[in-house]
C-alpha cells in the first residue's frame, strides 16, 4: 500500500478544498479537483508550509477548465 502525500493547496477560489493527498510530487506536479461543473488545476509551487507541526508542499492554483456538456 503506498503513502500518500498531503498537500495545501492556495489561492484557489471559493469552495476549494485547504489540502488535498496526492501520491508522489514527481507523478503529480499538478492536481486537478472537481467543483461543480469545473476543474480547478494546480500545480507545485516549489514551496512549503507549516502545517499542523508538519511541512507540507504547497501548490497553488493556476488555471480552470469547464466540464463539457
Amino acid at each position: 500500500m503506498s503513502q500518500r502525500i498531503r498537500v495545501m493547496l492556495t489561492e484557489g477560489p471559493e469552495g476549494t478544498p485547504e489540502s488535498w493527498d496526492v501520491k508522489s510530487l514527481e507523478s503529480e506536479p499538478r492536481v486537478r479537483i472537481l467543483l461543480g461543473n469545473r476543474y480547478e488545476h494546480f500545480e507545485f509551487a516549489h514551496c512549503y508550509t507549516k502545517s499542523g507541526g508538519e511541512s507540507l508542499p504547497v501548490y497553488r492554483w493556476s488555471y480552470r477548465t469547464y466540464i463539457a456538456e
